[in-house]
């Protein structure tokens, strides 16, 4: 028997558009509460540099712990690659500098699931790199 290959041939383009909507969203406190809805509350689990996190509304709650007021991010690349089952596998780069606070390097990993006509964060795995001492 025959298993359908459903891979996304959209994968560059939705893990693009995913990185600018979830990062408008957190960076701007305001509209923090409406990252919850980018979440399963049974299935999403996220590893913050390390801790894990489960559920949609216990993610919301250490995004909000976080307590910046103001926060700039440049992002140096993301990557996209389409699995088997129709979800995209994202990989974003960049530089986050919060308040007056120095920049720091992260890396941030998304598994995105679809769901009816949109996607959902089933992994989020979040890497503050360290610096290279020189």
């Amino acid at each position: 028997m025959e298993s359908a290959i459903k891979m996304n041939q959209n994968f560059e383009s939705i893990g693009k558009t995913f990185v600018g909507q979830y990062y408008t969203r957190f960076d701007d406190p305001a509209k923090q509460n409406t990252l919850e809805e980018l979440y399963s509350d049974t299935e999403s689990l996220m590893t913050f540099d390390g801790h894990q996190i489960l559920g949609g509304k216990k993610i919301l709650e250490k995004i909000k712990s976080l307590q910046f007021k103001k926060i700039n991010r440049e992002i140096s690349s993301v990557d996209s690659q389409p699995s088997l089952d129709g979800a995209v596998m994202v990989h974003v780069v960049g530089r986050l500098q919060c308040d007056k606070n120095p920049s720091i390097a992260f890396s941030q990993v998304f598994l995105l699931k679809p769901s009816k006509n949109t996607f959902y964060v089933v992994h989020d795995i979040f890497r503050i790199v360290p610096q290279s001492r020189d």
